[in-house]
């Protein structure tokens, strides 16, 4: 379990604790992916399978927490401070940005 100041993954570890649900990386990735899907499937229909403008709604929202959360319990697992890996992430994207006015690695190009 990651050592964070951060509240809301500590909320999540507290959760997943007090509930004993605790899981296998493998579980918790698919479980990300799940949820995902969910959420990209409130957006077709909110869009009417790209008919219409996207209307975000509360159930969006709603996925999004869901997402939020397998992310967070993803971390408790793999023993990741998620605040941390977050600083990394916007200092890479700062650096791409910088350098070439884009956050794309330009892998696959």
């Amino acid at each position: 379990m990651p050592n964070t100041n951060n509240s809301m993954q500590t909320s999540v570890n507290d959760f997943i604790e007090k509930y004993n649900l605790q899981s296998d990386i493998q579980t918790r990735y698919i479980d990300l992916m799940s949820e995902l899907g969910e959420f990209g499937k409130e957006i077709l229909i909110s869009t009417k399978y790209g008919k219409k403008e996207l209307e975000v709604n509360e159930q969006m929202a709603d996925e999004i927490g869901d997402c939020l959360f397998s992310m967070l319990a993803l971390c408790y697992e793999m023993g990741v401070d998620s605040r941390e890996v977050l600083a990394g992430a916007l200092r890479k994207y700062e650096g791409r940005f910088l350098c070439k006015g884009d956050l794309g690695s330009g892998e696959g190009l």
